[in-house]
């Protein structure tokens, strides 16, 4: 055995991005790969146990598609992630992780015998699932629908349901187990409920855009340690050189309010130039630039 210091090396992602039915998650996710993958989506897969709503999104790039269908064991899981890392992608989308519990859940309900006990029939098969996500040596983004939570509270001597909020469907304290989890609303804004990065924590709700996998990215291979709590004026700087359009410029601004009035130049120089190549004036009709 020997002892050595604590260093932070540069990590692949395993985030979760949670939501009810409706709020973007699959959507989202691929705005993140895109940014993880600095724009090339052909190094992204995403596993499909959705009836093909992956394909819904043809449009952002040439992604590829894994389609899983029933049985979702946790076994095929494993083995849809291992063809993709063969495969040589980057980014695995995993959409959703939500069917794999739904059957481990109906496994257990079959088993004969203690259901107590039973559980030790179930559990090293949710640990297998969960330790291929996180040693995996690619990034990797899961889903989980949502539903709403319950209590049972006393009042005049009835219990009653009360709703305390949404949970995510899949085994308890799953979340802990990654290193960024983004909790979607039905409006299509974001808040972080886990981060370890330190990026989004604390932070206003947002869009998530492809600057969004930037941040996530430049954080993976920085070697920053992961408790800072924000990005230093000059790793901004370098966000704004990143953005593709107003909206992400915006969601950069508001991000970091204690940055708006140094880097006020910054932000207008860049908007300016967003504008100026956003405006079809600028462009003839065959596609190329009319200034030289």
């Amino acid at each position: 055995m020997q002892l050595r210091q604590s260093e932070r090396r540069r990590a692949k992602i395993k985030m979760a991005l949670q939501g009810a039915s409706g709020t973007g998650k699959t959507y989202s996710s691929l705005l993140i790969a895109q940014g993880l993958t600095n724009g090339d989506l052909s190094k992204v897969a995403v596993i499909d146990t959705e009836n093909g709503s992956a394909d819904l999104y043809a449009h952002l790039g040439n992604y590829n598609v894994l389609t899983m269908t029933p049985p979702f064991t946790p076994e095929n899981y494993i083995q849809a992630i291992e063809v993709c890392e063969k495969a040589g992608m980057e980014v695995i989308i995993i959409d959703s992780i939500s069917h794999e519990w739904d059957e481990l859940l109906d496994f257990h309900s079959r088993l004969a015998g203690n259901s107590f006990t039973n559980w030790a029939k179930v559990t090293p098969r949710q640990k297998a699932f969960v330790e291929k996500i996180l040693q995996a040596n690619v990034h990797i983004i899961a889903t989980m629908r949502t539903k709403q939570d319950y209590v049972l509270n006393q009042k005049d001597g009835k219990y009653i349901p009360e709703k305390v909020g949404l949970k995510s469907v899949q085994r308890d304290g799953l979340d802990y187990e990654f290193t960024l989890v983004f909790d979607i609303d039905i409006k299509h804004f974001s808040v972080s409920s886990k981060d370890r990065t330190g990026l989004f924590m604390g932070k206003p709700k947002f869009q998530i855009s492809e600057l969004t996998g930037k941040l996530i990215l430049d954080w993976c291979n920085s070697g920053v340690p992961g408790n800072q709590n924000t990005l230093n004026e000059q790793q901004v700087i370098q966000q704004i050189q990143y953005c593709n359009n107003i909206a992400e410029l915006l969601a950069l601004y508001k991000q970091y309010p204690e940055y708006q009035e140094n880097l006020k130049p910054h932000y207008g120089e860049k908007k300016s130039f967003l504008i100026q190549l956003s405006n079809p004036k600028n462009y003839s009709t065959n596609g190329h630039n009319k200034r030289h």
